[in-house]
């Protein structure tokens, strides 16, 4: 998956262990839920970090997630993405998809 760098300006909180916000495993780092979207660390900056547009199913997925599932709502533009098996899933017509 690839990123964009878009830098999140203003952001004058430290994300890490105890930060009190969600970590998300996301590749080579860690994102931190924080204002309703995901903030990555880069350099001396935070980047909003959004997955690529890229469709990819999750397999299997026999959970439906919503209000009180459990599990994480991240929003995310016009839906909710829900933190689960260490990364976010979306519905997507009959399935989910992985973000």
């Amino acid at each position: 998956m690839t990123t964009t760098h878009t830098e999140h300006v203003g952001h004058d909180h430290r994300h890490g262990d105890g930060c009190g916000h969600v970590a998300v495993p996301h590749g080579d780092h860690v994102d931190y839920v924080h204002d309703g979207h995901l903030h990555r660390s880069h350099d001396d900056h935070y980047d909003e970090c959004e997955p690529s547009s890229a469709h990819a199913v999750h397999e299997n997925h026999s959970h439906t997630h919503g209000e009180g599932c459990g599990h994480v709502a991240v929003p995310h533009g016009d839906h909710v993405d829900y933190i689960h098996d260490g990364c976010r899933h979306a519905a997507h017509g009959d399935h989910y998809d992985e973000h």
